[in-house]
């Protein structure tokens, strides 16, 4: 075999990392007899060879039958690891565009599929499992494999092995829907909807399900069974899913798409495993983050597991009916009786059950939030984060708390007993970006945070800390024209964030002169940033002599560029024939349920603008009523997000009537 592997000019070969010269020594070290080092040289080559997928490089199909040969030797101590890296491959063969797959790959992986089906009568079987998972990754015609696959499916004895051979049965059989053996095994698969094991059963489901995408909810009864018993933990012995609980609700739960429900409400019956109790919640929270309508069936189930003797499923009960926030708000008794429980997860971070109480009461707008989010702030302790932390937005749900000062951005309505916290955390803040955090919510809060004003002055003083105090006064208005001269120092000359100082004085009660100079020195370099945008508009008609810049990037290509641009061309000037056309572009996608993050401003412009954007309520009239979370993000942001957009939504056609 080595002698075939120096014999291929590797060099000309590519990986994700440039030359595939690596890739003979890779092998070799495969082969090794540490199995520590082989297993680390097998997690190369996938690295190398697949990555995160997108393309079949030209090493692949030259890697492949030595892949498989390792496989095949009994003493290679990686040999399920390149079996996994050989079922990647092919699987993201059939994936991606033609395009992206080397022009060699059809024909080596042809040549290949003999090897692939000896392997699934090797003594091992977790070799024979991760064969049946190749076979059921790869588009090869059923003809070649289904018989091969039947006759190990007759003589199978492995329980693990069986789920595994299911569902690469299924798959093969989708690759001959007529022939000599497709309709006997089709036949095969739905009577073993019937099988005296419950994870068969399942398999089965699984199997039949993309043929016949009506099975699933035909078959709820089944699947509930099969996920909530015992031997569930079987499929984490195989190769085609390998997962525990969680991983097969999360799998088995896709089978059935739409808001409905009843797979989630079954999952969240009392089971005496902590890991259904915790997996019924994650999946709960799934659901819920990509629809509304599940709330109202879901959310009793969420309130009784406040009371579930495990600390995670509290703390998960409690985070997502913080993420429901105003929805679950009828329930703040029931969360305010967690407060005092300290029950802490096994998570690095160690969050309890309080934290998800304080974090939800806050969603709620609940005072009884307040004291322990002062007592948060003074014993500092991992729960609540310093940093915020943003997620995918993906059909499962992140149970994580936000940072601490992300949590007090909730709650201006208690700015008053909430000030000495923040201002307390100003003060000694040695971390710039927790200063700048805090900064911000101050902002936010708008004049509700005058009594901050006084260190705030004492932060512009200092050149490490005033651009984020800067910020924090402008967004507290004319209570703090008290730093009206400071700000005015701070703006003169040409020192960097001048603009920003100049802008604050006018927020302040200044004059605009500063700011407009300031800001005029920006306009005539080059790009626009965003911020300068926003500084822009606030001016309003004091800088109109910027109209022509301003609505000549109403056209940037840049989606945010442009709806800044837009909105501050008609602050300046009152225009809506160009400014509304603008802001539209943003929007369009937002009707068939897209959400991009510039979508929020766009439409707040929008509504700000009134009956001249009469266009975009008619066009965006029926988003209110869609069922879908309109969100980017993951996690408790994904909630955050769609109730926004829909007050901005609401706004807006409120403004239009």
């Amino acid at each position: 075999m080595w002698t075939e592997v120096d014999l291929i000019d590797w060099a000309a070969l590519r990986h994700n990392y440039g030359s595939a010269e690596d890739v003979p020594g890779l092998l070799r070290r495969c082969a090794g007899p540490n199995p520590e080092e082989a297993e680390r040289a097998a997690d190369d080559l996938l690295n190398h060879l697949f990555h995160q997928g997108g393309w079949i490089c030209s090493a692949a199909p030259a890697a492949l039958p030595f892949l498989l040969r390792l496989a095949a030797t009994p003493d290679v101590p990686s040999r399920r690891a390149l079996l996994e890296l050989v079922s990647r491959l092919a699987f993201e063969a059939v994936r991606v565009a033609e395009k992206w797959v080397d022009p060699d790959w059809p024909s080596a992986w042809e040549r290949a599929l003999p090897e692939v089906l000896v392997l699934l009568d090797v003594p091992d079987p977790e070799i024979r499992r991760a064969a049946a998972d190749v076979i059921g990754s790869c588009r090869s015609p059923g003809e070649l494999t289904l018989p091969a696959l039947l006759r190990r499916w007759q003589a199978e004895d492995d329980p693990a092995t069986r789920l595994d051979l299911v569902l690469a049965l299924g798959h093969a059989a989708l690759q001959e829907p007529a022939g000599e053996h497709g309709p006997g095994v089709r036949t095969l698969l739905r009577g073993l909807l019937d099988a005296p094991e419950a994870q068969i059963r399942l398999a089965a489901v699984h199997a039949i399900a993309p043929a016949d995408p009506a099975l699933p909810a035909q078959q709820l009864g089944l699947l509930l069974e099969a996920v909530r018993d015992p031997s569930v933990e079987l499929w984490q012995h195989t190769s085609a899913v390998e997962t525990g609980v969680q991983g097969v609700h999360h799998w088995t739960a896709a089978l059935l798409t739409g808001p409905s429900p009843a797979f989630s409400l079954g999952l969240l019956e009392d089971h005496p495993d902590v890991e259904q109790r915790i997996g019924g919640l994650a999946r709960a929270g799934g659901l819920l983050a990509q629809w509304h309508s599940p709330t109202t069936a879901l959310l009793p189930r969420l309130v009784a597991r406040l009371d579930d003797p495990a600390a995670e499923v509290r703390f998960r009960a409690a985070e997502l009916l913080a993420c429901l926030g105003p929805e679950a708000s009828a329930h703040a008794d029931e969360v305010a009786a967690r407060i005092g429980d300290t029950g802490a997860r096994t998570t690095r971070k160690r969050e309890t059950v309080a934290e998800a109480a304080v974090w939800a009461l806050a969603r709620m707008n609940d005072p009884r939030c307040v004291p322990g989010l002062i007592d948060a702030a003074a014993h500092p302790r991992p729960g609540f984060a310093s940093n915020s932390a943003h997620y995918p937005s993906a059909d499962w749900h992140h149970a994580v708390l936000p940072a601490l000062h992300e949590v007090v951005g909730h709650l201006p309505a208690h700015a008053g007993l909430l000030l000495p916290m923040i201002c307390d955390r100003l003060v000694p803040a040695t971390d710039d970006h927790v200063l700048s955090s805090y900064c911000q919510v101050l902002a936010d809060w708008g004049p509700a945070a005058e009594g901050a004003v006084p260190q705030l002055l004492g932060l512009l003083e200092d050149d490490r800390t005033w651009t984020a105090a800067a910020g924090a006064l402008a967004g507290i208005g004319r209570a703090g024209n008290g730093a009206a001269e400071l700000l005015l120092a701070r703006s003169a000359g040409g020192a960097e964030h001048t603009e920003l100082a100049a802008w604050a004085y006018w927020k302040v009660g200044g004059e605009p002169g500063p700011a407009l100079e300031a800001l005029g020195r920006t306009v005539a370099g080059k790009g626009f940033p965003r911020p300068a945008l926003q500084m822009l508009a606030d001016l309003g008609t004091h800088a109109a002599h910027h109209e022509d810049r301003l609505r000549t990037m109403t056209s940037d290509p840049e989606p945010w560029t442009r709806v800044e641009a837009a909105h501050a061309l008609w602050a300046v000037t009152g225009d809506t024939e160009s400014s509304v056309p603008a802001l539209m572009t943003a929007i369009r996608g937002l009707a068939e349920g897209t959400w991009l993050p510039v979508m929020l401003p766009a439409v707040r412009y929008l509504a700000r603008i009134g009956r001249a954007a009469r266009p975009a309520a008619e066009l965006l009239r029926g988003v209110p009523t869609l069922d879908q979370r309109l969100r980017s993000s993951g996690g408790w942001r994904g909630f955050v997000q769609d109730e926004s957009m829909r007050s901005a939504l609401r706004e807006l056609l409120a403004a239009c009537d």
